[in-house]
């Protein structure tokens, strides 16, 4: 659950040992062109507060200062991609500290898009989600009609306790098992000891949306366990050709169980209404809101061991 909390005339989603830490990871003003940044604390608890309640940025209460300011500081960290950085950094640390969990879980959920956020322009209509260069904003806006309308999808991969690693932003309509190596490539955890970032999982588990012979060619390829469960198509297609058909792959049942916690990990981003429901019309920034809300996770968990 998501706590705001009224001190003075200020509302803190943060508390200060997880600002503290946050601060540490976030640009500068020093150096920058033009004026320094104002409280920049104040900034990043609005950006927070409108993330939490999810109501228009006009509407943001007047302690947060000037609306508009408080916009384009969530315009600039989502163009450039300051939110990854932090995750990818709060993610490192962990993995120094020991508490991240490389037993990785994969899972989708598909969000609804609010009218405020339908109506930007589309120059192509079902044009494929920019994947490939997460700071370019695609055509279509990651926005798709589906059975449930205008839905945007949220592909995920957490650590083994359903924290954050990758986050990928695609039409409501588009399928789980394609971009599995898409969201993989976004692990990327920097060794701060040196050397070559890690980026694959000791096992990925995931469930039958994800096997397919591709998927599990990936993962062996790049020595990831796959822990999938065989669809019941495949079964029949493999008992079919006999001997032709090949052996079942493995499946451990009891790693399996560990799955859940990406789907705790989508509960937990939906505690925030701006998660929950799309109301950015723009997939970049409505993404930095969803890598906002698996910071601040971390900062739960390392802003009070600081």
């Amino acid at each position: 659950m998501v706590v705001v909390v009224v001190v003075g005339d200020r509302f803190r989603v943060l508390t200060d040992a997880q600002w503290e830490l946050l601060e540490l990871l976030l640009p500068k003003s020093e150096g920058r062109v033009g004026r320094n940044f104002s409280d920049n604390r104040l900034i990043v608890e609005g950006l927070l507060y409108r993330l939490r309640v999810g109501g228009p940025w006009r509407d943001l209460p007047v302690v947060f200062g000037p609306w508009q300011t408080v916009w384009k500081r969530h315009r600039r960290y989502a163009a450039d991609g300051t939110w990854d950085k932090v995750l990818i950094a709060l993610a490192a640390l962990a993995d120094v500290s020991g508490d991240l969990d490389w037993v990785a879980s994969i899972d989708t959920t598909i969000v609804r898009v609010h009218q405020h956020g339908a109506n930007a322009a589309r120059h192509t209509q079902g044009a494929p989600s920019n994947y490939t260069n997460l700071l370019d904003e695609p055509a279509d806006h990651g926005i798709g009609r589906s059975r449930g309308g205008l839905t945007t999808k949220i592909h995920l991969i957490t650590d083994g306790a359903g924290r954050g690693l990758s986050v990928l932003i695609t039409p409501g309509q588009a399928g789980d098992s394609p971009f599995l190596g898409e969201v993989l490539d976004g692990v990327r955890v920097p060794r701060l000891g040196g050397g070559a970032p890690r980026t694959n999982p000791d096992a990925l588990l995931g469930d039958k949306a994800y096997s397919s012979a591709a998927n599990r060619k990936l993962l062996r390829r790049r020595r990831i366990r796959a822990v999938i469960p065989e669809r019941a198509d495949q079964l029949a297609n493999r008992k079919r050709k006999g001997r032709d058909g090949g052996r079942a792959p493995s499946f451990d049942r009891e790693a399996y169980k560990g799955r859940n916690v990406v789907e705790r990990a989508f509960n937990k981003a939906k505690q925030w209404r701006a998660v929950a429901t799309r109301y950015d019309k723009l997939a970049l920034t409505y993404r930095a809101g969803v890598v906002m809300a698996l910071v601040v996770e971390w900062l739960k968990l390392l802003g009070d061991k600081t």
